[in-house]
C-alpha cells in the first residue's frame, strides 16, 4: 500500500535529520531505532484499507499469516491496532554525518527551532507506483534516544489529492541491529 510506504519514507528520513537537533553537536545515537507511527486521513480511505490489509493478514493460514509477518518483520515492518512500527538501523557514519542525508528521489529541509526541536519539510518525487508526496511537521528530542513528531502530508491516493496527520515516535532499542540492514541514504 502506496500510504504505508510514505510513513516509511518518513522514518527512514528522520534519523538523518536528527542529529541536527541540538545547538551543541548532539548526535544520534547508532543502532536499531523503532520509529512508531499513528496516521489519520482526510478521506479516511487509508485507515479502511489498513483495516482490510490487517483482515487479510488474520484471515490467512496459520503457515502463511506466519511467513507474511516473518518477511515483514525480516524489514523492520510491524503493523498493530495501535498503527504501524519500522525498524530502521542508523550506522556510526550517518549518526556522525554534519549534512543531512537523504533518500533518493527525495529532498529535505531541516530548520532548527531552539535546542530541542526542529522544523522538517520534505518531498518525495515518487515512481515505481508510489505517488508523489510532500509534508512538514516538528520533530522533539529527547536526548540521542527519543523523540516525538508531528507532520502532515500531502500526497495522492487513486489520482486524488489526499491529506495525511502523523503521529510519530522513535526509540532507539540496540546498538546491535541484527537481521536490520541499513538503509542506503543518497549523497
Amino acid at each position: 500500500m502506496h500510504l504505508f510506504a510514505i510513513a516509511v519514507t518518513t522514518a527512514v528520513l528522520l534519523p538523518s535529520a536528527m542529529g541536527l537537533a541540538h545547538a551543541q553537536p548532539q548526535k544520534m545515537r547508532p543502532g536499531l531505532w523503532e520509529h512508531s507511527m499513528a496516521m489519520k486521513s482526510q478521506s479516511g480511505q487509508m485507515e479502511a484499507a489498513m483495516a482490510e490489509m490487517q483482515k487479510s493478514l488474520a484471515s490467512m493460514p496459520p503457515a502463511q499469516r506466519k511467513q507474511m509477518e516473518q518477511m515483514m518483520a525480516q524489514q523492520g515492518v510491524g503493523m498493530g491496532p495501535k498503527g504501524q512500527t519500522v525498524k530502521v538501523c542508523v550506522t556510526q557514519e550517518q549518526a556522525d554525518r554534519d549534512t543531512v542525508p537523504q533518500q533518493e528521489g527525495c529532498t529535505q529541509k531541516v530548520q532548527r527551532i531552539n535546542a530541542s526541536t526542529m522544523k522538517v519539510a520534505f518531498s518525495c518525487k515518487g515512481g515505481q507506483g508510489q505517488p508523489p508526496s510532500s509534508g512538514e511537521g516538528t520533530v522533539s528530542m529527547q536526548g540521542p534516544t527519543a523523540y516525538t513528531g508531528q507532520f502532515k502530508i500531502k500526497t495522492e491516493n487513486e489520482g486524488k489529492p489526499e491529506q495525511i496527520d502523523m503521529a510519530q515516535s522513535g526509540k532507539w532499542l540496540s546498538d546491535n541491529c541484527g537481521a536490520i540492514k541499513p538503509v542506503p541514504m543518497g549523497r
